[in-house]
């Protein structure tokens, strides 16, 4: 086992994700300004950079500055402000994908450690070698790179820190090489700007010979009329099938990367870093995500022989995905790792809102989505592994002191929750477990069809898991989503009851009117208090509880 520890390395867009990022558990971030890495959509200005780099090191953590830009002559200008601004605050590595950028900055900035771009495609352990002779410090391989040829770069390169990526979105070209979207919508994929193109739903047309575009409408009726074949130009007369029905198909659409369920082989060999991608995220994917491998990192190195990737995994999915996929961990990737069936990131909680401050007596929460009375606000502490649950009947304007049944997201409103609210927390355990900056978390109703992805995509995950084939659950799971995405969508449900004893979730939240204001629910109360915070109620004792109430 190598003596190496990891980093969990986080992506910071702006400077309060960076913080966020921070304060879930990252040991580094990276970050960068719009015009010099490949993001044109990062909200850090130069003199932000330098505030984040300053904070990472006044909480023992690094800072990464991104300069991965592929330079045109109309960047060199830029380059000996942003190296000679940068280099006053030290930041722990630059990362470069252009060579002649290299070169500007070695000769320039000799004192900064340079890390070598996953856009430099480096798959090799040669490759590796040419970079550790040119003086990088650290090298970020290509997502193709197969965990055995990880081990094996690993095994050759011992003098040199290596950086891999364990999470995040997919490309669905080679790193990052993709002309789609420069093509689709004149925005520079190689410059952070992708429009997606590759996640767009593509349809067949045909064109008559009037000049006129028709849908070609498949139907159980006339799909019988039609046979689709691509001919490639070096194999004349070798017909390869495809098929489509009438709701298009997401054809390059990539899962996510998600190598949670592997993270123990990544710590065993040493991987210096491990990489998460995300930079145009949210707040709450950054903290969550982090709060995830930050519990199974620390988690591995304490108990390796006992680890366990499952309860991270459920807390992974908790943040919006497109499904995961362990992609190029064993060397290639199979029809698992893509959806052709739906494209949008999903998942069964979202983000309620941010602690904004703490008065003397409450929190102040930043209301992120719609909130609404009966809703229970999970509290993800970025201190303890217990969360905390409150279910809130309403909710107090902190501005005008209103109350309000339900808050709209995306206004704006900060609410006001007063620790009275919480019915067996000790306030001073809730301030010191929930600081500023922790993130909220609600069960969010969703339709049939997206049930229907989230069971296909668990079917997938253990699937790749256990590196085991089971097409025809596959299939079974694939059609019943395409079905309910023919079908009415019909009303959206919660993953669990939301009212009464017919429905207590069984969360035993701090707040439920159910259980801690009305006498029948006595049992209730006595079994809950016995428990730490949070944990449910088995369905057995649900029935039994409800049973005892009817009698």
């Amino acid at each position: 086992m190598s003596q190496r520890r990891a980093e969990l390395l986080m992506p910071a867009g702006n400077l309060r994700k960076l913080k966020m990022a921070v304060l879930y558990g990252a040991d580094a971030v990276y970050l960068g300004t719009p015009d010099m890495s490949l993001r044109t959509k990062s909200e850090f200005s130069l003199d932000e950079v330098i505030e984040g780099v300053e904070f990472c090191h006044a909480h023992g953590k690094r800072a990464y500055l991104t300069l991965n830009l592929f330079s045109h002559n109309r960047d060199i200008p830029k380059l000996a402000e942003y190296v000679e601004t940068v280099r006053k605050v030290r930041p722990d590595g630059l990362i470069i994908a252009d060579p002649g950028v290299f070169q500007f900055v070695r000769d320039h900035a000799p004192d900064l450690p340079l890390h070598i771009s996953t856009q430099s495609n480096v798959a090799s352990w040669l490759s590796v070698d040419f970079w550790k002779a040119q003086g990088a410090d650290m090298v970020v391989l290509a997502r193709e790179v197969s965990y055995d040829e990880l081990a094996e770069i690993r095994e050759k390169c011992q003098d040199i820190k290596l950086e891999a990526f364990i999470h995040g979105a997919m490309c669905m070209t080679y790193s990052g090489r993709c002309l789609l979207s420069n093509f689709m919508a004149e925005r520079g994929s190689n410059q952070g700007n992708c429009a997606n193109s590759c996640r767009w739903n593509y349809k067949l047309r045909m064109r008559l010979k009037d000049g006129t575009v028709e849908a070609l409408d498949i139907t159980d009726d006339n799909i019988g009329m039609f046979e689709f074949l691509l001919e490639e130009g070096c194999r004349p007369g070798e017909l390869m099938p495809i098929e489509e029905d009438g709701r298009g198909s997401y054809i390059l659409n990539s899962r996510d990367l998600c190598l949670m369920p592997k993270l123990d082989d990544y710590l065993k060999i040493g991987i210096d870093s491990l990489k998460v991608e995300g930079r145009g995220k949210s707040e709450y994917y950054v903290a969550v995500t982090a709060r995830a491998y930050r519990m199974a990192i620390d988690d591995w190195y304490a108990d390796p022989e006992g680890w366990n990737p499952q309860p991270y995994m459920a807390e992974l999915a908790s943040v919006g995905n497109r499904g995961y996929t362990l992609a190029f961990h064993d060397g290639r990737l199979t029809n698992y790792a893509h959806d052709y069936e739906h494209t949008a990131s999903l998942a069964a909680w979202e983000y309620a809102g941010v602690v904004s401050g703490l008065r003397e007596d409450a929190f102040l929460v930043e209301v992120k989505n719609k909130l609404e009375a009966g809703d229970v606000l999970e509290l993800v502490s970025p201190i303890a592994r217990d969360t905390v649950l409150l279910r809130l009947y309403a909710f107090e304007n902190a501005e005008t002191g209103d109350m309000q049944e339900v808050v709209q997201g995306g206004t704006r409103t900060t609410i006001r929750i007063p620790f009275s609210a919480f019915d067996h927390e000790d306030e001073g355990d809730l301030k010191a477990r929930i600081p500023a900056l922790t993130v909220l978390r609600k069960e969010k109703a969703l339709s049939v069809e997206q049930w229907n992805r989230l069971r296909l995509d668990g079917l997938v995950q253990g699937l790749e898991r256990t590196g085991s084939r089971n097409d025809a659950a596959y299939e079974k799971r694939r059609d019943a989503l395409a079905a309910a995405i023919e079908a009415d969508p019909g009303p959206r449900r919660f993953r669990t009851n939301r009212t009464g004893t017919d429905g207590c979730c069984g969360k035993g939240c701090n707040g439920c009117l159910m259980f801690w204001q009305d006498d029948q629910y006595a049992r209730a109360r006595e079994a809950l208090l016995l428990r730490k915070q949070g944990e449910q109620l088995s369905r057995a004792e649900a029935r039994s509880l409800k049973d005892h109430a009817a009698e």
